[in-house]
């Protein structure tokens, strides 16, 4: 199976040679590699000028075509059409040496795939179920890990999620790819993330990442998966695994990301359910109320106190734009 990978780059060169040192030693290696460059320098250029990477095409965008969606978008407008899948990778992973070729493999068992989605292994510990029952553990198929304390929360107040892992619950606000488990199965899905993300080139025939998230782009992987579920189906292979290393080089200042938390995840919520419920509106607008109260609280055993209560204030000023101005949704 032919197959092209898309890794977009900002200001991150070091951390993109050790994802593409990673690619070299693959059991299946891309059949062309593009690196779609926004740095406001030529750091990661001359980086590159420096190694020897196998099928590898640069390309340096303006401002015009600057940010992970312009340029996921400039990507797809660049591959190789004879491919018959297209992976997207976060420029600060680290794969195992069989990622592609778990991948690739998930389209031939099930050849109505339209996506498919890596596993990272290294940011949760999970166990194998020993038999007991901890209101502190997520348990899902004959797995266990800790239950992060924001769904502890949201469960004691009756807003717990009503899907499992990888489907948005009625009002948003569900469980990511993270808790679903080192087990090794192929799991169906209606969204996975972005950073670690294939489809089959078919698909941009006549799909775009929107332009609605500009810049960072934060949930604009799950807002096309969204829109993609309903085409056809999606999965995530737990075998295709990788690690990721956030790098802090080229993220978003926390108020503007506390801000998008609350506008884009309004945003993608709209595009699976377009005509919420009543109780899930209220429901929704609660649990983000909620998060962000535990956010502010969480200043008080964080050492970065301006940045959480930078990230609290940009929650708090979109929760109350959306009051005056909502996001008007691009299908």
């Amino acid at each position: 199976m032919k197959f092209s990978l898309i890794i977009c780059t900002y200001m991150r060169p070091q951390a993109l040679l050790n994802l593409l040192n990673s690619v070299k030693s693959q059991t299946l290696y891309p059949d062309e590699i593009l690196i779609i460059d926004g740095s406001l320098d030529d750091k990661t250029k001359q980086a590159l000028e420096k190694q020897q990477f196998h099928n590898l095409k640069y390309f340096k965008v303006d401002a015009q075509n600057r940010g992970l969606t312009k340029q996921r978008n400039f990507g797809i407008s660049k591959f190789d059409q004879t491919s018959d899948v297209v992976c997207f990778l976060d420029d600060d992973t680290i794969l195992d040496a069989t990622y592609f070729q778990y991948l690739l493999d998930t389209y031939t068992q099930y050849p109505n795939a339209l996506g498919v989605g890596g596993y990272i292994a290294n940011e949760v510990k999970w166990q194998e179920t020993d038999g007991s029952k901890n209101s502190k553990r997520f348990y899902f198929d004959g797995w266990m890990r800790n239950e992060p304390l924001r769904f502890r929360v949201r469960r004691w107040f009756g807003l717990a999620p009503d899907t499992p892992p990888c489907y948005l619950p009625s009002f948003s606000h569900g469980r990511s790819v993270s808790f679903l488990p080192p087990s090794d199965k192929i799991y169906p899905v209606e969204q996975f993330m972005g950073g670690v993300s294939s489809y089959r080139r078919s698909v941009f025939e006549d799909m775009h990442f929107s332009t609605y998230f500009e810049g960072y782009g934060l949930y604009e992987d799950a807002d096309f998966c969204l829109r993609l579920a309903k085409k056809g189906s999606l999965y995530v292979n737990t075998s295709a695994q990788l690690e990721h290393h956030h790098d802090p080089e080229g993220r978003p200042n926390t108020f503007k990301y506390g801000k998008m938390v609350i506008r884009n995840g309004w945003y993608i919520w709209r595009v699976k359910y377009p005509n919420p419920s009543f109780k899930a509106r209220i429901k929704w607008n609660l649990t983000a109320a909620l998060l962000m109260t535990l956010t502010f609280f969480g200043i008080l055993r964080n050492n970065k106190k301006r940045a959480v209560f930078s990230e609290v204030m940009g929650r708090f000023v979109g929760l109350i734009s959306l009051v005056f101005n909502k996001p008007k949704l691009l299908l």
